[in-house]
């Protein structure tokens, strides 16, 4: 049942181009246990090994197979009630985490909860497993953040939820920037 839900989660990230051949993870909580992706698995193909249950506040012998994303993955459900979390590198995102502090969208049905998308990390190199605590803290109050040139950290109470929130942050990502390309057209 998990292994397909990852599967189904991941070929949709990959297919819609949130995630390149292996980057981006994807975790679930199960009481106080975390089921991670692997790290550098395919999350387009992902299989039965590339699965792999760990502790949320302790390390045994499967966490260095985990993701390199595990500590924030980690701190993200020590600190809020997620049961799901999705880290994604869609490119329209990124780019606009390269150039504003905060994306403002419209409150809309898909998007309740991510309204204010903060830009975290500026003016610093960003590294994987880094920054858990301020990404946490952002996500006690929404769904959504951007860590500045790195992608994106989705939460919720389902990977389904979660995945949503990823698609709906880049589809909106879209929009603001072929805004912001027609707007700076030279008048004719």
């Amino acid at each position: 049942m998990i292994l397909s839900q990852f599967q189904a989660v991941g070929r949709d990230l990959f297919a819609r181009g949130l995630v390149s051949s292996h980057s981006g993870n994807i975790s679930v909580r199960l009481g106080d246990r975390i089921i991670i992706t692997r790290r550098g698995s395919q999350l387009g193909n992902l299989q039965e090994q590339d699965l792999i249950e760990t502790g949320i506040f302790k390390n045994d012998r499967f966490t260095p197979l985990a993701s390199i994303e595990l500590p924030v993955h980690r701190t993200i459900y020590q600190q809020t009630s997620a049961s799901a979390i999705i880290h994604a590198h869609p490119p329209y995102a990124i780019a606009l985490s390269m150039t504003e502090e905060e994306l403002v969208f419209e409150e809309t049905e898909e998007l309740s909860g991510i309204g204010h998308v903060p830009v975290l990390g500026r003016n610093r190199v960003n590294r994987p497993g880094e920054s858990g605590e301020v990404i946490a803290g952002a996500l006690k109050e929404r769904h959504a953040v951007l860590v500045d040139g790195h992608g994106s950290f989705t939460c919720g109470q389902l990977l389904e939820e979660a995945y949503r929130y990823t698609a709906a942050l880049e589809e909106r990502c879209q929009v603001m920037w072929l805004v912001k390309t027609l707007k700076r057209r030279p008048a004719e």
